[in-house]
């Protein structure tokens, strides 16, 4: 009889229970022992240019002519967007409201070294456009990558077929290697996050992660109110179509994003339960829900906006309605380039964390919850995927039913 090999979810979670063990009877060894898990998140970091780069490019190359980026290509990208710009929007709002880790502030030792980025709006502007391209690769500006990365790929579909093929085979090689290293890396969370969190237990004490209550139900209060308020909203008026019983048509594939973490895994079940089940024309299946399933993450990009908040609240830190708008923007491309597999919001995060100045390490404080929001905001990005499908039908082939 073969033994029971535990899974990446379960090592995780004993290696954060060792590690607020470690950190708290053994403080300066775990003191001591930080650097590895700098190393993982260096790790991480590292993914984030290349990933991001090679995934927007060859989404928007995939829509291999002008005319499809007219119709469908250009419908789907307005909706995911839209739909994606609303979710940042209302984690914002939602975790200014109730403000969740303000009462838990870490010591004013730790917190008062803390410089957060200064934006204006100028500067927030011109960040935009690259003067130089490769010193945005080299010093991780992400938005004038993501905006390049656009820029290139429109203009890629307009030279001669042969080249426009070998660009996207470069990158999409590219892409799925990045894909590989990311699950690489990710298997390695669970040593990251042991010598993380006992870093974080062994200087702050065991008092921030008790109260990370409030911050898991800001975040699934917010997802909830995302899931039925905005995207039922969209379905019920957009496409005519009750929200309800749509969601009966397409609930065995939200019950595999929910079980896997992963878009990406989901994807065979959403577009065979989209065509058979909801009446989705095979054409429009075939390329939105793909292209959703690599730059449509409205549950990580609002599962963002609140943590990063929420560690700007545990840190002492106000930030400015510009920081806030940095947020905003960064976290809604950023999410374009998340990969559909477990955990890649934490490549994510580090990057949004360091476009305000906050502290990467204190994501550390997150992860010991993180496994358990991530199916949440996994199901919601497929949700959101679903009725994108569904929308983009209906405005295209101008079809009702299900």
């Amino acid at each position: 009889m073969k033994k029971k090999v535990l899974n990446l979810e379960n090592l995780t979670l004993l290696s954060i229970v060792l590690g607020i063990i470690f950190g708290y009877f053994f403080k300066d060894l775990a003191l001591n022992l930080k650097v590895i898990g700098d190393i993982y998140i260096s790790l991480l970091k590292m993914l984030i240019i290349p990933l991001v780069f090679a995934s927007i490019f060859i989404a928007i190359l995939g829509l291999k002519s002008s005319d499809d980026l007219k119709s469908i290509g250009l419908k789907s990208f307005i909706y995911y967007l839209s739909t994606t710009s609303l979710a940042v929007i209302l984690g914002l709002i939602v975790v200014n409201i109730f403000e969740p880790g303000s009462n838990m502030q870490l010591p004013q030792d730790i917190s008062s070294d803390i410089q957060p980025k200064d934006v204006n709006i100028n500067d927030f502007l011109l960040s935009f456009i690259p003067s130089n391209i490769f010193y945005a690769f080299a010093n991780g500006q992400i938005l004038p990558i993501i905006f390049f990365a656009i820029m290139f790929a429109i203009a890629t579909m307009y030279i001669q077929k042969d080249k426009k093929e070998t660009l996207y085979n470069f990158f999409d090689s590219i892409n799925d290697s990045m894909m590989v290293l990311a699950k690489w890396i990710i298997n390695l969370t669970p040593i990251g996050v042991f010598f993380l969190i006992a870093y974080t237990i062994a200087k702050n004490g065991i008092e921030p992660l008790i109260n990370l209550y409030s911050y898991v139900l800001t975040v699934l209060f917010a997802l909830f109110l995302h899931a039925v308020v905005t995207l039922g909203a969209i379905l019920y008026f957009i496409a005519k179509i009750d929200p309800i019983t749509y969601f009966t048509k397409i609930k065995e594939a939200l019950m595999v994003s929910f079980s896997t973490a992963s878009s990406s895994a989901t994807l065979p079940v959403s577009i065979e339960v989209a065509k058979t089940n909801a009446n989705v024309d095979k054409k429009v299946a075939g390329f939105v829900l793909p292209l959703g399933a690599t730059i449509n993450m409205d549950g990580t990009a609002l599962y963002e906006s609140i943590a990063v908040m929420f560690i700007a609240n545990i840190s002492g830190v106000e930030l400015t309605f510009a920081q806030q708008v940095t947020i905003f923007v960064t976290a809604t491309f950023a999410s374009i380039g998340a990969a559909g597999i477990p955990g890649a919001g934490l490549i994510m995060m580090t990057m949004i964390l360091e476009s305000v100045g906050l502290p990467v390490e204190y994501i550390a404080l997150i992860i010991a919850v993180d496994r358990f929001l991530d199916m949440f905001r996994t199901s919601i990005n497929v949700w959101g995927d679903l009725i994108g499908a569904k929308v983009v039908d209906t405005l295209v082939f101008r079809k009702t039913k299900i």
